[in-house]
């Protein structure tokens, strides 16, 4: 598989060892780190649309929605009924796993989103690739260097400025974004897993249907009906952000070990800050601009990084 640095049997490998790559590889893995960076502003805007919809809709109504939705349009854009082989699967099981995951995922931050800002449920989010990077060598015999481990460690100080923890309080709802990055997690590490042997767009139907048909018999007791045709475009927008947001995300995980992706999440806190301004006016304040200041500070040294790696394995031109 293009850019992946893992020997047969999973052993442990350095996915920091330069020696380790060729060229093509590290070109790979930079176009995961830009599948990533896109992934997160389209998050942005589900999270965005999410908690305005929660303000006039019951949050299960939506979350049902965010995955009937993404089912209904990735079985036109897939075209299944040509291409049925892309649902086979040899892990059935932890299909089911990954596919909760995400649900469980999606439930409990756009229920955080109803009582916290953007910004807030961001930055709690962020130690998921944390948790994700430290997971990942004992799981995926993905082991981080020490400059990665630096760089991730950074990034989360930044996070710690902005939710200063221990002062003032926190809200209750923080618990559900804690869950949220737990779940999180496991979706993750079952992606990177099941890429190996999973057609990706398979993946993303799968998971569009394991979530719709688990929330169908919750959203029959909650269902309010939208009131305006904006609404309802609202609503199913959330399937194409959600849908194809993590279409990306596996496309990235295919060709990119998970460490070298977790520190490129952090750039989602200038999309979230952004977009909490725009639409709900929230203004964030110094300790969220320092705090985004130094997560994104990361993600560009790692960039930077990535960037050398390239140039010092180009081969060096003939006189």
């Amino acid at each position: 598989m293009t850019g992946d640095t893992r020997k047969p049997g999973r052993a442990a490998v350095d996915v920091d060892r330069a020696q380790d790559f060729t060229p093509e590889q590290i070109k790979a893995r930079l176009a995961g780190i830009l599948l990533i960076v896109v992934t997160v502003a389209f998050f942005s805007v589900l999270d965005t649309t999410a908690k305005y919809l929660s303000q006039e809709l019951p949050t299960l109504q939506v979350v049902w929605f965010r995955f009937t939705s993404h089912f209904v349009m990735a079985i036109f854009f897939f075209r299944v009924w040509k291409r049925r082989h892309i649902l086979h699967t040899k892990r059935p099981v932890l299909q089911v796993v990954r596919s909760l995951g995400l649900l469980g995922t999606t439930i409990f931050n756009f229920m955080a989103l109803r009582y916290l800002q953007l910004s807030d449920t961001v930055t709690i989010m962020f130690a998921g690739p944390l948790l994700v990077t430290a997971l990942a060598g004992p799981v995926l015999g993905e082991w981080a260097g020490r400059r990665r481990w630096t760089a991730i460690g950074v990034g989360f100080l930044g996070v710690l400025i902005v939710t200063r923890p221990g002062l003032g309080g926190l809200h209750w709802a923080v618990s559900l974004s804690l869950a949220a990055m737990i779940c999180y997690a496991v979706y993750a590490l079952t992606t990177r897993i099941l890429t190996e042997t999973d057609s990706v767009d398979g993946m993303l139907l799968i998971s569009g249907a394991v979530a719709s048909l688990a929330m169908t018999p919750v959203v029959v007791t909650v269902w309010e009906t939208p009131q305006s045709l904006g609404t309802w475009a609202l609503l199913c927008s959330t399937g194409f952000f959600g849908g194809f947001g993590h279409w990306l995300l596996t496309k990235a995980h295919a060709i990119v070990p998970a460490p070298v992706l977790a520190p490129f999440f952090y750039s989602q806190i200038v999309w979230m800050v952004a977009l909490g301004y725009i639409v709900f006016g929230d203004v964030p304040g110094f300790t969220t601009i320092l705090g985004a200041s130094v997560i994104v500070g990361s993600g560009l040294y790692l960039l930077y990084r990535e960037r050398q790696l390239n140039r010092s394995s180009a081969p060096v031109p003939k006189a």
